[in-house]
């Protein structure tokens, strides 16, 4: 195992690049990336870095040169022989060839295409533009690498054995925390951690610590880089980008509408019936469902990623019952924001009701709260998407709308077309 105190002072970025693979990402992303690639292979889209953590001033505590660096070295990465065969040949979700021939071709090929910085103030300005299948996969590399290097700045003034002791006491907290999931009955739980983790080899270790402590309950990792080397399921399904960029295609208020709908309808196609797990709440859970075709009943889960997930929960139960089908057989994966509390609590409140799964994010590979002075090492909300298709902005609302994103003519316009009514706001931890 990885000494990671030694290895971080030793350290020289050549040895450990923040962004070792271009699997080194989400599983999500290279099955949307592969729906996208048939789907929608001409749309040009923005992405853009999106720190929502004001009080974090990024171009302070992180140098431009090595922003620079890192994000170069991505651009000069491409899947090993290793990988592509992994990809190609493994068995994902009980299904062989996930990734099709034309597809690993295409991607087998792939150099990530260029990015812009600029320091605007206190904060960096990181945006890509290009076609939707090949700038998407910036977006989880760009997040790890600000995050990695903002982590760089506060571990570069400490000494040896301040390291050796930060280490201890984070990896004991992660154990304490493994300890408290044993006391979980029948727990399904996997790592969703990639994006904005402490650092590759930190989440490698959580990894590795969950496989030790929890065995079976540990279902598997976000990461396909991680999930390769440690013979690990790789986890995912897909995420809030898709209707957001389908939403901004839409030519009119009905085509709007029905935009969230149109992408499941993709997705289904794409991946013959597989991989049916609902995100409602990009527009509004409630709305989404209550107008949700009847096929879409039928589907395995609904991951709940914001709101409150207790109450987002509920309205899935409800109206699974509605729909005539027994939520019992159903799959309610909750993944925003999670720690072991929240998650004894859900687990204790919807088990039997629902098959319950958890995504564990930042609060599992970035929990270094109250560790060293200031709070330096605190997790913070950053995020990177998709913010224009095809010269049209995206919106996303959301069930919590402190994570509203869009100009605010067209916030009102979809929450009018959605009919999204009042919201609770709640705060925007990780």
């Amino acid at each position: 195992m990885v000494d990671i105190a030694s290895r971080v002072w030793n350290h020289k970025w050549k040895i450990d690049p923040i962004v070792r693979s271009l699997i080194d990402t989400d599983f999500y992303k290279l099955l949307m990336c592969q729906s996208i690639f048939h789907n929608k292979p001409d749309t040009q889209v923005t992405f853009s870095l999106i720190n929502r953590s004001k009080h974090i001033p990024l171009a302070e505590l992180v140098d431009e040169g090595e922003l620079r660096e890192q994000l170069d070295h991505v651009r000069s990465l491409s899947l090993s022989r290793g990988e592509s065969t992994w990809l190609r040949g493994n068995t994902f979700y009980g299904k062989r060839q996930m990734f099709r021939s034309d597809f690993m071709e295409w991607f087998e090929g792939l150099r990530l295409p260029p990015y812009h910085l600029e320091r605007k103030g206190d904060q960096y300005e990181l945006t890509f533009e290009g076609k939707w299948h090949e700038v998407m996969l910036w977006e989880i590399p760009a997040l790890a690498i600000l995050m990695e290097l903002r982590g760089r700045a506060v571990l570069g003034k400490m000494g040896k054995f301040e390291l050796q002791v930060l280490y201890a006491r984070a990896m004991t907290r992660v154990w304490e925390k493994i300890e408290a999931l044993r006391e979980v009955p029948d727990l399904s739980i996997a790592d969703f951690g990639t994006r904005r983790r402490h650092s590759y080899l930190w989440q490698d270790w959580c990894v590795q610590a969950m496989q030790s402590g929890l065995g079976e309950a540990f279902t598997g990792t976000s990461n396909c880089k991680i999930a390769m080397t440690r013979e690990l399921e790789a986890i995912g399904t897909n995420a809030h980008e898709l209707p957001m960029v389908y939403a901004a295609l839409a030519e009119n208020d009905e085509a709007l509408f029905n935009a969230p709908y149109d992408v499941l309808s993709d997705w289904h196609d794409e991946h013959e019936g597989n991989l049916r797990i609902i995100l409602p709440d990009t527009y509004g859970s409630a709305g989404f469902l209550d107008n949700a075709p009847d096929w879409l009943a039928g589907w395995t889960g609904i991951r709940i990623d914001s709101g409150d997930p207790a109450t987002m929960a509920q309205v899935a139960i409800d109206w699974w019952r509605a729909r005539g089908e027994d939520p019992t057989t159903k799959r309610v994966i909750f993944s925003d924001g999670l720690d072991v509390e929240k998650i004894k609590e859900l687990h204790l409140q919807f088990a039997g009701k629902v098959n319950v799964s958890f995504g564990w994010g930042t609060l599992l590979t970035n929990d270094f709260r109250r560790l060293v002075p200031g709070d330096q090492l605190a997790p913070f909300s950053l995020v990177c998407k998709a913010v224009s298709a095809n010269g049209k902005p995206t919106v996303k609302l959301s069930d919590n709308p402190n994570k509203a994103m869009g100009p605010p003519d067209e916030i009102e316009r979809y929450k009018r077309v959605f009919d999204l009514g009042v919201q609770v706001a709640d705060e925007v931890v990780v």
